[in-house]
């Protein structure tokens, strides 16, 4: 069969065929990385040196590679200095026309090859030995010279790639990638890294202001609507009118919680004489509050979840005490909703 006889055979196959069959490829590169990471004597046992190594750095991460396990190692580095491992991106090429320099004592470098024989790998791994830094290989082959020079090898499991030719990375930079993931949730789950650190971490778009926290979003002091149980009604409406958050807080002679009355409560209070009701005939004496430390997507959550939704959620302390309430319009305008 000639060469364009072939590519004819090739383009005839269903295309939904075709991708079906390298989702299976590198499914079965996956699941052999999964089995792999089980085995306490071989990777098994490999990763976990590879955790307590950089568990016990003073230092960062380094992280290497190039090619498209360049690519891999960069979203590696990213998803470890994103969950609590500092690290950083070191090119190969660049490390050896001065970056050598970014490498510094305390560090240990983590090396992306997957046939282990990339030569612009050289100098960074020798400047690791030389230095006395821990060398981390990623790699398909065990007997390959990045892996012999390397502190812990950690050798992936070598299968097909799912292109027809078996030469454009594929399979390979899925179960590196795969395998770093491993590597930093392991790494965040020794260190007890929490949504709260992950928060602190990523700050900005929509996910930074999920982990936001109601204490950043609520409002205080005189934007809080607040009355007493004897308050008159007609008083009541004016103090919700006033602040626009379709609520008002009861406070007891101690300034805790006593009640609460919402536009709604207001409504079905039409029928009494509101010059003469006062804000204790109304009010609803256990409403539902939240702490300062929920995060904004779960005051979000709980306001939608009740059968009748709810607009604001007041913020009290340990004491029963308002420190500040928050309104759904400021969950959705820091980007929760």
């Amino acid at each position: 069969m000639n060469m364009s006889t072939h590519i004819s055979s090739q383009a005839s196959s269903s295309p939904g065929v075709e991708a079906a069959d390298v989702v299976r490829t590198e499914r079965a590169g996956l699941d052999a990385l999964a089995e792999a990471l089980e085995n306490p004597v071989g990777l098994g046992g490999a990763f976990a040196e590879a955790i307590e190594i950089i568990l016990a750095l003073p230092g960062r991460v380094v992280v290497t590679g190039i090619g498209k396990s360049g690519h891999i190692a960069r979203k590696v580095q990213a998803t470890l200095a994103s969950t609590g491992t500092p690290a950083i991106f070191v090119h190969p090429a660049e490390a050896s026309h001065g970056d050598l320099g970014m490498v510094q004592k305390g560090d240990a470098v983590l090396a992306f090859s997957n046939s282990g024989e990339t030569t612009e790998l050289g100098d960074i791994a020798a400047h690791a030995r030389r230095t006395g830094l821990p060398l981390l290989a990623v790699t398909s082959r065990a007997h390959s010279t990045l892996a012999s020079a390397a502190t812990v090898a950690l050798t992936l499991p070598s299968l097909p790639e799912s292109c027809p030719m078996g030469l454009a990375p594929t399979t390979s930079t899925l179960t590196q990638l795969a395998f770093g993931d491993a590597l930093a949730v392991a790494l965040l789950r020794q260190r007890g890294f929490t949504a709260t650190d992950f928060g602190t971490y990523h700050p900005g778009g929509r996910l930074g202001a999920r982990l936001r926290t109601v204490r950043e979003l609520m409002r205080t002091d005189n934007a809080m609507p607040l009355a007493t149980p004897n308050t008159p009604m007609r008083d009541v409406i004016v103090e919700m009118t006033h602040k626009a958050l379709g609520c008002v807080a009861i406070l007891g002679e101690n300034g805790t919680l006593a009640g609460l009355i919402t536009d709604g409560d207001l409504r079905r209070a039409l029928d009494h004489d509101l010059t003469t009701t006062l804000a204790k005939d109304v009010m609803n004496d256990s409403p539902l509050t939240i702490g300062p430390g929920i995060f904004a997507s779960e005051a979000l959550r709980l306001m939608n979840e009740r059968k009748r939704p709810i607009t604001s959620l007041f913020v009290l302390d340990d004491e029963r005490k308002p420190l500040g309430v928050v309104h759904v319009h400021d969950l959705i305008r820091a980007g929760v909703g």
